[in-house]
């Protein structure tokens, strides 16, 4: 459940407010900034020693930090298309790409399908203005674009910032045109951070969506020179502090503009650190590309001055498919009735609500294409799978005892082995699971011919 850490005086004089969902009127703007590979122990609220975040450590004092917020994948295309249309990556066929790799390359025909309906759609189609300023990474041709997603405007790079080629300069978008190519990657943070700063200033007096999604701290590591070797972290700790430091700037300007309680703030990470040069998921097990906890269990913060109550933690389960319908809600909008969608509305979560519990009977890990472990409640299932030519055996782990999933205790609880293992069957017959499709699965975006993103002479 949902618990403050204020006095339970505060707490009754600020939640009573916040049980009440915003009207029309009072529908909020909405930011979200989205940190690319940062671990679940990367940020001081979180328990980093490492890393100064002080500006996202008060983001959490003065809002609720979810500790079981997941991602749906260990890596970065499929986490974001979860985040942009409410489902599963498998829902939406984004759990691979076109030769079953991992995520998207450059010059892929393979893209988010523009008939799916992304969050940014739902909330233009209410008024509001949108933007995305950063790391893309659904799709680099022109039909996947973030300005055929429902973005009206674009400045970022359209995949990761290791995906630089000799033929295939990594390349910085303006919309749908190259203006750099390769980019500077050192100054990709504060350019992001001057673009989202100007979005907000245009659109102070009206109802808008930015969506930041940063570059770092995925590898290649970077950062500005004034944060290049000013951490006690290496460069890990650079990139890390220097996006405290634009997230500062974020909330600096929503207090200079008078629309800070206007504005719900969103901080979270597509999945976890790979634990190389200095990244951290503790207290979790495990890394990037995992179903372990700490590939995608992520931090999550969230800011609403006067709508969500100061100082709280809340430990129920919730995930990136649930940013999309919550967001639409907000904004007097829903989620699309014409298709299955996996997330919910958590807004209860996050405003406080007494009692709140998550509207998720299940949770489902999927590495790629193969569903490897299932959560209900405080117990997650491993499914027996093969592991470099070995055959391993399922284990039931209680997250609230043992988060690190040390212990095996299914002998002790057969019929949570049972309910779970039920759960699996339901999701494999549904999202599918390996080579066989679910009975609810949409197709991807696909061109006939690909066409890379190059520097326009």
């Amino acid at each position: 459940m949902c618990v403050s850490k204020c006095l339970v005086l505060a707490l009754a004089v600020s939640v009573a407010p916040a049980q009440v969902r915003p009207d029309a009127e009072a529908r909020p703007n909405f930011i979200l900034i989205y940190a690319d590979d940062l671990g679940y122990g990367d940020l001081g609220c979180y328990g980093s020693t490492k890393n100064r975040t002080p500006r996202i450590d008060a983001m959490a004092r003065e809002g609720v930090r979810l500790t079981d917020f997941y991602s749906t994948s260990g890596v970065c295309t499929p986490s974001r298309s979860s985040l942009m249309t409410g489902c599963y990556p498998r829902r939406v066929n984004m759990h691979k790409d076109h030769r079953n790799g991992w995520v998207l390359f450059p010059n892929s025909p393979k893209g988010l399908n523009p008939d799916e309906i992304t969050v940014a759609e739902i909330l233009k189609r209410k008024g509001y203005r949108t933007a995305c300023v950063g790391k893309w990474h659904l799709g680099d041709q022109l039909e996947f674009l973030p300005t055929r997603q429902g973005f009206e405007e674009y400045f970022g790079i359209p995949y990761s910032n290791d995906m630089g080629r000799k033929k295939i300069p990594l390349p910085l978008m303006q919309g749908e045109k190259v203006i750099e190519a390769p980019v500077k990657q050192p100054t990709l943070t504060k350019r992001y951070t001057e673009a989202a700063v100007k979005f907000l200033e245009a659109n102070r007096d009206r109802s808008f969506f930015l969506y930041l999604p940063h570059t770092m701290p995925h590898l290649p590591l970077h950062a500005s020179k004034d944060f290049k070797g000013k951490s006690s972290n290496g460069r890990y700790g650079d990139a890390i502090e220097e996006i405290d430091w634009s997230t500062g700037v974020i909330l600096d300007t929503l207090k200079r503009l008078g629309i800070d309680d206007k504005t719900m703030v969103v901080f979270a990470s597509d999945n976890g650190s790979n634990c190389r040069n200095g990244g951290s998921n503790a207290p979790l097990r495990g890394r990037k590309g995992s179903t372990d906890e700490g590939g995608m269990r992520v931090p999550c913060v969230v800011r609403w001055p006067g709508k969500i109550p100061p100082g709280q933690t809340c430990a129920e389960l919730a995930s990136t498919i649930d940013i999309m319908p919550t967001f639409a809600k907000l904004a007097g909008g829903e989620a699309p009735k014409d298709r299955t969608i996996d997330g919910s509305d958590i807004w209860p979560l996050l405003a406080g609500v007494e009692g709140a519990r998550t509207p998720h009977d299940s949770f489902f890990y999927y590495r790629i294409a193969d569903l490897q472990a299932v959560r209900a409640g405080k117990w997650k299932l491993i499914l027996p799978r093969k592991q470099r030519k070995k055959q391993l055996p399922f284990r039931l782990i209680d997250l609230e005892a043992d988060i690190h999933e040390d212990t095996d205790v299914a002998e002790q609880h057969p019929k949570v082995v049972a309910k779970l293992m039920a759960l699996a069957k339901a999701a494999r017959a549904d999202l599918g699971d390996g080579k066989n499709a679910g009975r609810d699965q949409r197709p991807a975006g696909r061109v006939k011919k690909a066409a890379p993103r190059l520097l326009s002479k």
